[in-house]
């Protein structure tokens, strides 16, 4: 849902009642994660994507019924189901969807506010609950100092129920996945009367991009469209500006090994040196190998790449820091501009943090939708 949460949040603003489709579980090599989510506006706009366009159209026209009926469904697509044919659901998994209308609950802006700050955040969803059906679709957002909205009752059971939600809400967060969790009826920690779909949204792990050069803008954006906390940073303050790379987060005129120790990184950090002069860039790397970036890779030559190995072990790294590096950046794709440079590069990223082969699909059996590290895109 991150995606499409500032659509969403605004639909809200002006009072506009809209259906919002959520995957809640999947299984096998289903398309989208759970948090997957598609919208559709009373006048038929659609944002987002449930399944990558496999059961959209069937998914559109249940979000129709339930617009005009106000009553939440909840519907089940996969290879096994009758109509699985019919509603392109052929790739072998199987996935489902609670479908609610949305009018002035829960406070999406909220949400936005929180995911746009890169706060820990949660939108907790009641999918299920056998005892009270009313309760399917009501929502709580979690943030870190605090809620917003409520399950909207005021008896006992209700107001317990809403203080569980909020603790599986926060141990989500705590855990970076967002899942499905089971409740008691009055929210008792162990129970299977309530299914609750907790939405995770984590910030966005951070990429550092060395040396404002051609090839940094081309990283940048396809960094920035894999869900990256992006900053560019040069010690050459005419070339690190804001102007020069608009789709950067932040854009820092300092010596980068200065950007990269006064980082908060952790192992979801990436930070791609493009740049060839030694006095930049091997300080750079030096703080790169010796933080917590589970990414670095440097840009230059067999022979650049040889040179910066010895001056690196020169200042004292072991081999052990230094077969951490990715040098020459990029997965072999035979690429020579910018722009396919950054896709070498981002096709390490996935093929480092997924532990997948990097072979053609074709050549491999098993399931094709395996998990990832990489920030999540739903």
């Amino acid at each position: 849902m991150r995606d499409i949460i500032g659509t969403l949040a605004e639909w809200q603003a002006v009072g506009e009642r809209f259906a919002l489709a959520t995957v809640t579980s999947t299984s096998r090599s289903a398309p989208r994660p759970a948090g997957a989510a598609l919208a559709l506006h009373p006048d038929g706009r659609i944002v987002g994507s449930v399944s990558g366009g496999c059961v959209e159209g069937a998914v559109v026209e249940v979000a129709t019924e339930v617009l005009r009926t106000g009553v939440p469904q909840r519907c089940r697509y996969g290879i096994t189901d009758a109509d699985a044919m019919a509603v392109g659901l052929t790739c072998g998994g199987t996935i489902e969807v609670l479908v609610r209308a949305v009018g002035d609950a829960p406070p999406l802006g909220d949400l936005r506010a929180l995911v746009t700050a890169d706060a820990p955040a949660a939108l907790a969803t009641v999918v299920e609950h056998a005892d009270r059906p009313d309760l399917v679709g009501a929502a709580v957002v979690v943030g870190p100092d605090g809620t917003s909205g409520d399950l909207a009752g005021d008896d006992g059971d209700r107001t317990e129920l809403d203080a569980a939600v909020v603790r599986a809400a926060r141990a989500a967060i705590a855990a970076g996945a967002t899942g499905l969790r089971r409740l008691g009826g009055a929210g008792e920690e162990l129970g299977l009367d309530v299914g609750v779909l907790v939405e995770v949204f984590t910030p966005r792990p951070r990429m550092i991009v060395v040396g404002a050069a051609d090839h940094a803008d081309a990283v940048v954006r396809i960094g920035r469209f894999l869900g990256f906390h992006v900053t560019v940073c040069d010690p050459r303050a005419r070339f690190a500006t804001a102007a020069r790379f608009p789709d950067a987060d932040l854009v820092v005129a300092d010596w980068p090994h200065r950007v990269i120790e006064g980082a908060d990184l952790d192992a979801r950090a990436a930070i791609c040196v493009l740049t060839h002069d030694p006095k930049v860039d091997v300080p750079a790397l030096r703080a790169a190998l010796t933080g917590s970036a589970g990414y670095v890779g440097a840009m230059g030559s067999r022979r650049t790449h040889a040179d910066r190995v010895e001056r690196l072990r020169a200042t004292g790294l072991d081999t052990a820091a230094l077969e951490r590096l990715r040098s020459p950046i990029g997965l072999d794709l035979g690429g020579r501009t910018p722009e396919e440079t950054a896709v070498a590069v981002a096709a390490e990223l996935l093929q480092l943090r997924s532990g997948a082969t990097g072979l053609p699909l074709r050549d491999l059996d098993g399931p094709l939708h395996a998990p990832s590290d990489l920030p999540s895109r739903t």
